[in-house]
């Protein structure tokens, strides 16, 4: 049983300033799943801002440095999901999992944790992007270095 310490939540700010917390930079490809009409554009577009390039849709086939999944309770298995996300991106990508707050959609915490083990990744921070929306980076571990 993981007995860890939830990272800090970080009480966010708006624009580009978040979406450089969460580790977006420059010329990075950011692949984009979980679309609808109710994401952030203004985090999406502060995204774009930092990474200097439009974010790329589900059906973009080549490597991306990082993924913004937009997930509700509901959508289905978030640890499947989550394995096809570690798929698409380069050796030290990130995933950024973005959860509805306080709308009866929201994905339990130990739910988030549960599925983030099942595709070989853990929490590296909260965030919150929006007043809707919750931000939780998610890496793979460092693997050690060999002597």
């Amino acid at each position: 049983m993981n007995n860890a310490v939830p990272p800090p939540v970080d009480p966010g700010s708006s624009g580009s300033g978040v979406a450089q917390r969460l580790g977006f930079a420059r010329d990075q490809v950011v692949q984009e799943f979980g679309y609808d009409t109710d994401v952030d554009d203004d985090f999406r577009f502060a995204v774009e801002d930092v990474c200097g390039a439009e974010v790329e849709d589900e059906d973009y086939t080549g490597a991306a440095d990082a993924v913004l999944l937009w997930w509700r309770e509901g959508d289905g298995d978030l640890g499947d999901a989550l394995v096809d996300m570690v798929g698409v991106l380069e050796d030290g990508g990130f995933v950024v999992l973005l959860t509805p707050k306080a709308t009866g959609e929201e994905v339990e915490a130990s739910d988030i944790d549960e599925a983030a083990v099942t595709a070989g990744l853990h929490a590296a921070g909260t965030f919150n992007p929006s007043s809707e929306w919750r931000a939780h980076k998610l890496v793979a571990p460092k693997a050690k270095a060999r002597r």
